[in-house]
């Protein structure tokens, strides 16, 4: 019994690595982006947050002191939330003298009613919206950065 439990988590293991599976907010980057260093115009947005640990994740080094020579430099222009709950970014990336990505707007947005006799519990509905917003937009960033 033992061993046919062991064969078994052998072969999903397998067949999971052969058709590509990865772990979530696990992106493959290219070389140009093993180190990058965020400048943000609000740096500490739930965007920029969920962004920097996807980097992590994806084992790029972060540069916060920006005095490293080899870095690629990702701009981010906009990030911003407005009162239809949506989540709006623009970005950019270069390394040294080479722009490697244009900048480019990315834009999600969900529904959301507002009540005033319940003002306490929306307040924290937009809260949670726009944190779901901003990792799927730090996801959606990934996987256009993979594609550099």
């Amino acid at each position: 019994m033992r061993h046919s439990r062991r064969s078994s988590i052998l072969i999903a293991t397998a067949l999971l690595a052969g058709c590509g599976f990865h772990l979530q907010g696990r992106v493959v980057l290219p070389a140009s982006l093993a180190a990058v260093r965020i400048e943000a115009i609000d740096p500490q947005s739930e965007f920029v947050h969920d962004l920097r640990a996807a980097l992590l994740a994806s084992g790029t080094h972060l540069d916060d002191e920006g005095d490293a020579g080899d870095v690629a430099v990702l701009h981010i222009t906009e990030d911003t939330t407005d009162y239809r709950l949506t989540y709006t970014v623009k970005l950019s990336v270069s390394h040294g003298a080479k722009e490697l990505m244009p900048t480019e707007m990315h834009e999600l947005s969900r529904e959301y009613t507002f009540d005033e006799t319940t003002m306490l519990a929306k307040q924290r509905e937009r809260d949670t919206l726009v944190a779901a917003l901003a990792a799927e937009l730090a996801d959606v960033t990934m996987r256009r950065l993979a594609t550099l």
